[in-house]
């Protein structure tokens, strides 16, 4: 009898409802398809910081043979494709697999060239080695290049508002929440947010909910703009 997949789950969320409906959904497709939940581990650390306590005690956990999900590939690394791939080789030399619908299960290939009469099996164990490597290294560098690409728009929004005289530096808590307010006018991201003033994604989901609730109760226009141009995670 083949042994149980076991599998272990990782998310990296904003919020706590964020949280429990990307768990619950995870969760769910993972059984559907004959894994055993053996812990689920959630982190609030941004996917470019390279101390995250959760996914560390993920890779400790780690047994022979277990699979790591993660809902997408920069939900575990955004790190530049050199540290994000020793940050993955970590993973692998425990003897796990991953599993990233948004790239592909390393699996998918393991059983693909496992059913194949056609090669012999040292010559398809190479080639799946370097198919995983050649996927694994474009999707951590697109993940990387994403993460740039909207820290920089986020920085650019900065400094218009400066420009503008709309922001200043950031002394007090006070000046932060006003430059997150006017970042989620111009239709930044929660995360890009957090990454331009450097602070959690928490933080700025706080703010915002303080803000639209503050418009809502005054009936103040701006209200309206706010929530048409913030987009949707």
């Amino acid at each position: 009898m083949d042994r149980q997949k076991i599998a272990r789950i990782y998310l990296r969320v904003s919020t706590r409802q964020q949280n429990l409906d990307r768990q619950r959904e995870i969760i769910e497709e993972a059984k559907k398809n004959g894994f055993y939940i053996a812990g689920v581990y959630e982190e609030k650390a941004s996917g470019v910081n390279a101390s995250r306590p959760e996914l560390n005690r993920l890779i400790d956990d780690l047994q022979d043979g277990d699979w790591v999900i993660a809902e997408k590939i920069d939900r575990i690394t955004r790190l530049p494709p050199r540290e994000a791939e020793l940050l993955i080789h970590r993973i692998t030399e425990k003897g796990a697999k991953l599993h990233v619908p948004d790239v592909f299960s390393f699996g998918n290939i393991d059983d693909l060239m496992g059913k194949s009469d056609s090669l012999p099996k040292y010559l398809t164990e190479p080639l799946m080695d370097a198919l995983q490597k050649m996927f694994l290294r474009m999707a951590l560098s697109i993940a990387h290049e994403d993460w740039k690409t909207r820290r920089g728009r986020a920085q650019q929004g900065i400094e218009r508002a400066r420009k503008d005289g709309r922001m200043k530096g950031r002394p007090a808590d006070k000046q932060l929440h006003k430059n997150i307010i006017q970042l989620t006018l111009q239709g930044v991201s929660i995360t890009g947010i957090a990454s331009a003033l450097n602070c959690s994604t928490s933080t700025v989901s706080k703010v915002r909910r303080a803000h639209r609730a503050a418009h809502h109760s005054s009936g103040k226009g701006q209200f309206d703009i706010f929530k048409k141009s913030t987009p949707s995670r």
